[in-house]
């Protein structure tokens, strides 16, 4: 069996893919217990890893908006809570 990539080395996408993998996988509830520990831990690494990319990924997105008078102007993006 191949061991799985570092989760650190995953993208964004990949590392959503294998977490809704080992979610459908834990949620039917078949899996023996060991490897349900293994998955959710494998999981808790993934969750944290998507966070830590969508965080970059907000630092680099700039509002724009347009000036009355037509400019155009960038700001950082504020997060909305």
């Amino acid at each position: 069996m191949n061991s799985p990539a570092p989760v650190e080395q995953l993208s964004f996408e990949n590392a959503l893919t294998e977490l809704e993998s080992i979610v459908r996988d834990l949620e039917k509830g078949d899996t023996p217990l060991e490897n349900s520990i293994a998955a959710y831990e494998r999981g808790i690494a993934l969750k944290k890893h998507c966070e830590s990319k969508l965080r970059e990924a907000q630092a680099k997105i700039e509002k724009i908006s347009v000036n009355a008078d037509g400019t155009v102007s960038t700001a950082p993006f504020e997060e909305q809570e």
